[in-house]
């Protein structure tokens, strides 16, 4: 099998060692972040003698631009405070109830998969190798509950501090875009970046702590040990599920209301502060957009390197005790750390942005840059982690691989997230025709705007699945299940840079509207939704590579399970199997109708309050009274937590009661079925919001010839944009992202509980 180039004692180094440099990293750009003051600045002019790159004083702009109005400053400071209450107030709330949700959840995996064996504390025999003795089936309880728990509250922590981290860069990106779109978009930039980096290393630090841990006890029994470890992927998913449904809920409820009363029947701009839902709507960026996007994205990073930790255990990695080349998903992880350190750099100190159309073409050669330079990366990581050849669990089999057939699967993965991304970016961005279509059709009214816009997502599923089916081939031919988890784990190896694209536009968002509250010129304005337009698309991209990678994880988590439940082939045409399959293509059009319903109720609830206060409250459309925000936020946030309970009771309680009473192989079948019909559908959902919200744009910014016939605001075909655009909220912001969870989530649950379904499931045909 022949020796590898980097030691134990090295492996136990690196690892934790390139999480803390992404830790410190996040901790400087935080810093660059909060030198940005929200204070006003009493020395006026002259205190500014710094010469910028161009030799003029910071001081000429200042003046020009009215920089030290201190009633501006002082606006955008509490503006910030009341988005930043109250998103903090909703994901308190809703961690509240998901934390009653957790604990009831951590006493099931406990009672099943302690019940395997009757809660014996005797040694028995392991799964994949009778003649060896493992740990307690008691002892996978009680470690799979605890890596749940972590795993839970490393998802909740990511969210969290995300959203801490939105709501502090916000206003200082606003007050920023006074100097420029350059200085505006390195501080929404850097702001993501914190996030993105902080995400990755904290997730990376915990796992590798909780098997270090874990190791104290199960000793030489690695199979033991890393299918307790799966939990943590459980935990990470299951409260992203919350997370992404109750802040998409939440936001979109919002966002629908003030659109709908605002834009279409009174007439005012978007972030209007005299609009009642305004508040509402940019505390819901930062709980669905940034919270929900944060804990999903760390949901699919655990879960794909459970699924490959899995199946190296029982392969000679595992088998040997090779703890480099067991440890190969990690070590693909801290490398993409550092790649996606030098690639941040591109954007915020080696480049500078000067002009509006600069920022898109900046934010594709991050994901250019970091695809490339992982690619090298990962060369090395295999070529110092990994012997030349080893042998890979294959239902059943060991296969023989060459290490650099499994720099290839990663390198699959790595490269179709990449053309995920184009190509969604290629459908949403209104750069090109496909939404410049969409928005040509607005003249016909909204009728025809929604038929473009539905044939849009449609036909952009399919270069995607192509993508994902070339290396779902590649990586099983070359590795079997091991080289499609790694090649999700390629895919989200540079998740710190997918994340800070993905987070920057709801900051640019949020900046946008806090300039138009806090009453800015129009030319600041301009420059901000510059930045959100670029940010909308980013958005998609991020939206398509969670998608993308949640097939590949889901299909790696599919084949462990398979292998657990020890099912040695799954025949579609078995009756048992192929009602699976039905039940499973199913579940995401249930779920959907259950987010989608939940939105539209919540908005009607909204819509009704906003015209109410514009009906009763007198000089309030005038501007000479305030709004009532308050009502409006505790509308949001009941009919967020209340309406995420049921999508959430339906992805947790499937593979449980399918598992029990019909078993293993009707459960494949379901998790087929959710596979390949959820993929689909969160593409398309996903890909047709994306192009309606910037066929709006497009035709809002005015600024081809093209465009310009089609407005100005508030125009026939302004106001047939409009309507798509809320249609497609829900779809972008709650239904199209919660389906990748979806099927990420019923595939990791299946595993965890894979010991207690191979010996008690599938009680309705034992009794019959």
């Amino acid at each position: 099998m022949g020796a590898v180039l980097l030691s134990e004692v090295a492996t136990q180094a690196v690892i934790p060692a390139c999480a803390v440099v992404g830790i410190i990293f996040s901790l400087v750009q935080w810093y660059l972040v909060a030198r940005v003051k929200l204070t006003p600045d009493r020395h006026g002019p002259s205190s500014s003698p710094v010469n910028n790159k161009n030799g003029y004083g910071d001081y000429l702009i200042e003046e020009e631009e009215g920089i030290n109005d201190h009633n501006v400053v002082i606006k955008c400071a509490d503006i910030q405070s009341a988005i930043s209450e109250g998103a903090t107030s909703f994901l308190f709330t809703e961690y509240q109830y998901v934390g009653v949700f957790m604990a009831a959840f951590a006493i099931l995996i406990f009672l099943f998969l302690g019940s395997v064996e009757g809660f014996s504390t005797k040694s028995q025999p392991c799964t994949y190798d009778k003649t060896k003795t493992c740990k307690p089936a008691l002892a996978t309880a009680i470690f799979s509950t605890v890596s749940f728990l972590l795993g839970a509250l490393t998802s909740v922590v990511s969210g969290y501090l995300g959203m801490k981290i939105a709501t502090f860069a916000n206003a200082r990106t606003t007050l920023e875009a006074r100097k420029g779109v350059g200085k505006a978009f390195i501080t929404a930039f850097r702001s993501g970046a914190v996030m993105g980096f902080l995400l990755a290393a904290n997730g990376l630090l915990v796992l590798y702590i909780a098997i270090n841990l874990f190791k104290l006890y199960y000793g030489d029994d690695w199979e033991g040990l890393f299918e307790a470890i799966t939990g943590y992927g459980l935990g990470g998913s299951s409260m992203a599920l919350f997370g992404r449904v109750g802040g998409g809920i939440y936001t979109k409820a919002a966002d629908v209301g003030a659109d709908l009363v605002g834009k279409v029947e009174r007439n005012i701009p978007e972030d209007d502060p005299r609009n009642p839902a305004v508040i509402a709507d940019n505390v819901g960026d930062n709980v669905g957009d940034i919270a929900g996007m944060g804990s999903d994205l760390f949901g699919s990073y655990a879960e794909s390197s459970c699924a490959a930790l899995v199946v190296a255990s029982i392969s000679s990695f595992g088998i040997n005790h090779e703890f480099t080349a067991m440890c190969y998903p990690l070590l693909v992880s801290s490398m993409g750390i550092l790649v996606c350190l030098i690639t941040t750099l591109f954007a915020t100190d080696f480049f500078e942005i000067k002009a509006v159309k600069e920022i898109e073409p900046a934010l594709k050669k991050q994901l250019i840059i970091s695809t490339i330079l992982m690619t090298v990366g990962v060369a090395i990581i295999t070529w110092i982690a990994l012997p030349s050849s080893f042998t890979i669990f294959n239902f059943g089999v060991q296969k023989v691989v060459k290490s650099w057939q499994l720099f290839l699967c990663v390198g699959v993965g790595l490269w179709a997230g990449l053309i995920i991304g184009f190509v969604t970016e290629y459908y949403t961005s209104n750069a090109y025709s496909p939404v410049q279509d969409v928005a040509d059709s607005c003249r016909t009214g909204a009728a025809t705007n929604v038929i473009f816009g539905l044939a849009l997502g449609y036909k952009s599923v399919i270069i995607p699945i192509f993508a994902i089916a070339v290396s779902i081939f590649v990586s099983f031919s070359f590795a079997a299940m091991y080289g499609i988890a790694v090649a999700a784990l390629g895919m989200l190896s540079t998740i710190a840079t997918g994340l800070a694209i993905d987070a920057y536009g709801p900051i640019s968002d949020n900046a946008g509207g806090i300039a138009e509250m806090a009453g800015m010129s129009h030319r600041i304005r301009e420059r901000t939704d510059a930045l959100d337009a670029a940010g909308n698309t980013t958005a998609a991209i991020g939206k398509g590579f969670a998608i993308g990678s949640a097939a590949l994880v889901s299909l790696a988590l599919f084949g462990a399970f398979v292998s657990r439940a020890a099912i040695s082939t799954v025949d579609v045409l078995t009756p048992k199997v192929f009602i699976g399959l039905l039940v499973g293509a199913m579940l995401p059009y249930w779920f959907s109708a259950m987010t989608m319903k939940s939105v539209g109720s919540a908005a009607l609830k909204m819509v009704e309050e906003v015209r109410r206060q514009f009906n009763t409250i007198p000089g309030l459309i005038e501007g000479h009274a305030k709004p009532d925000y308050a009502t409006c936020v505790k509308i949001s946030t009941d009919a967020s937590i209340k309406e995420m309970i049921p999508p959430g009771a339906l992805v947790m309680l499937t593979p449980l009661i399918v598992g029990t009473f019909f078993g293993v192989e009707t459960l494949s079948g379901v998790l087929a079925g959710s596979l390949v019909s959820g993929v689909q559908i969160a593409i398309s959902a996903s890909n047709t919001g994306g192009a309606w919200d910037n066929a709006k744009k497009y035709i809002e910014a005015g600024a081809s010839e093209h465009a310009r016939t089609l407005g100005p605001k508030g125009s026939d075909a302004h106001k047939a944009a409009v309507i798509g655009d809320t249609i497609g909220d829900p779809l972008k912001d709650t239904s199209g992202p919660s389906l990748n969870i979806l099927i990420k989530l019923m595939a990791v649950e299946s595993l965890v509980f894979a010991p207690f379904f191979a010996t008690h499931g599938g009680l309705l045909f034992k009794i019959f």
